[in-house]
């Protein structure tokens, strides 16, 4: 059994690998150095994935911002994000008034009162800790799918049901099935995932 802690990404052996796959030759060649950002806190990562299911990223960047301004700790100018037993203090309806629909804000409070040890997701292999994640409320396969791309760092994270992948994969592939189109990036999924993503931003 192999497991993943998360680190660094191999930057050198991906290029190395994107060399024999005409796509993503050209966008490393056009965005070298582009390292996926990794939300060091678990519960930080599923809940800002929470924020994020079904709305655009504008929306979602306004949201979390009011939820962190709402219930984070002041430092200067800027809040911490808030923190597990700020938010598992909260009601849902608290939590709903800075934007997020109903259902999520119960989810983000369930979430935040569960008795489990997100910390130790870490240690488990991808499908394992999919099982948990996918177990608590409001956690699907794309917010569980996330949180082993943007938290755990894990290789081969491919976000098959993200909107902004598909569109990725049909325009550079031109494939509909994008969960079997993620198989040829075996070991280095994850930063196909995003590179592809930014490359549909930057020159789709």
């Amino acid at each position: 059994m192999r497991l993943y802690l998360g680190g660094p990404f191999d930057l050198r052996a991906f290029a190395t690998f994107a060399a024999g796959d005409p796509v993503l030759a050209r966008l490393v060649s056009a965005l070298r150095g582009f390292r996926p950002p990794l939300v060091p806190d678990p519960f930080e990562a599923l809940v800002t994935s929470i924020t994020a299911q079904q709305i655009s990223l504008r929306a979602a960047f306004s949201i979390r911002n009011r939820l962190i301004a709402g219930f984070g700790e002041p430092h200067g100018a800027a809040y911490a994000f808030p923190r597990r037993e700020r938010l598992a203090a909260a009601s849902p309806d608290e939590i709903a008034a800075a934007g997020l629909t109903r259902r999520k804000a119960a989810s983000v409070v369930e979430i935040a009162r569960a008795e489990v040890d997100l910390d130790s997701l870490a240690l488990l292999p991808d499908e394992e800790a999919k099982a948990v994640l996918v177990a608590l409320p409001g956690v699907g396969e794309w917010t569980a799918d996330w949180f082993l791309a943007r938290h755990l760092g894990r290789p081969d994270a491919w976000p098959a049901g993200d909107l902004g992948l598909r569109k990725a994969v049909l325009h550079f592939y031109g494939e509909t099935d994008t969960r079997a189109a993620g198989a040829r990036f075996s070991r280095f999924a994850n930063l196909a995932a995003h590179y592809l993503l930014l490359g549909l931003r930057l020159h789709g």
